[in-house]
């Protein structure tokens, strides 16, 4: 049946909801056996790019010229990294540092969100090494004391990352305390669950796979709901003074 034209995708001055029944797969250069569906990029004024990477299996990322986030949906993919090589599965994730010569290839059907920035170096602090982590490892914290809303970093909180990645796990109910407005722009995907969230002057339902880009100073605020806990993935700019 034709939708007459209804989905829940918008796109704002500050922010981007980017949700399944919108998505057009594209071919990155250096793809094969494999597509990709950018979300966020500096096409709607972002400054780093997001993009669901789904390949086939054997399936291959092409290069990039900018630091590489790699976070597995489902699936199974090779990393190679000069003569190492790692498996990384749903739930593991690998940073790749700009310049360093790598290949990630999909052993059966694989998804993978994929975020890449140009990176901000600081003459104080060297640039970050490689890095392979599972988030099954990664011990929660919970988000201003309270324990139904839990907080995984993925990357260490140090000045040589010029950014961070976090899952953040919200029990039925659970809501950030307040309504968030910074400097640090966004990029999410929601994982699991559902709820609310409110971006600028708007109120969004929202599910897994659907993506969000936060622009600067865009007030936000979320808030689960449902029987299910709701989780997401969320990238924000982060050491880096604000010129």
């Amino acid at each position: 049946m034709h939708n007459l034209g209804h989905t829940r995708s918008a796109n704002q001055r500050d922010h981007l909801l980017h949700t399944p029944d919108t998505f057009i797969r594209t071919i990155l250069p250096g793809m094969k056996n494999a597509a990709a569906i950018v979300h966020i990029s500096p096409a709607i004024g972002a400054s780093f790019s997001q993009y669901t990477a789904e390949l086939e299996p054997e399936g291959t990322l092409g290069d990039t010229t900018s630091q590489r986030f790699i976070y597995v949906l489902e699936g199974t993919a090779t990393l190679a990294t000069g003569n190492t090589s790692d498996i990384l599965k749903a739930g593991s994730f690998a940073y790749i540092p700009t310049g360093m010569t790598h290949a990630v290839k999909a052993q059966q059907s694989t998804r993978l969100a994929v975020i890449e920035k140009p990176y901000e170096p600081l003459s104080s602090s060297s640039a970050p090494k490689l890095l392979i982590g599972d988030e099954s490892t990664i011990t929660p914290t919970a988000l201003g004391g309270d324990p139904d809303l839990q907080v995984r970093g993925l990357l260490p909180d140090v000045p040589s990352f010029d950014f961070a990645v976090n899952t953040m796990t919200y029990q039925p109910g659970a809501a950030l305390s307040m309504v968030e407005v910074h400097i640090m722009e966004h990029g999410l995907l929601m994982l699991e669950g559902g709820g609310i969230y409110r971006l600028s002057d708007q109120w969004y339902p929202v599910t897994a796979g659907d993506v969000i880009w936060m622009g600067p100073f865009c007030p936000q605020w979320f808030g689960a709901i449902g029987k299910l806990p709701a989780k997401y993935l969320i990238y924000k700019n982060w050491n880096r003074h604000p010129l």
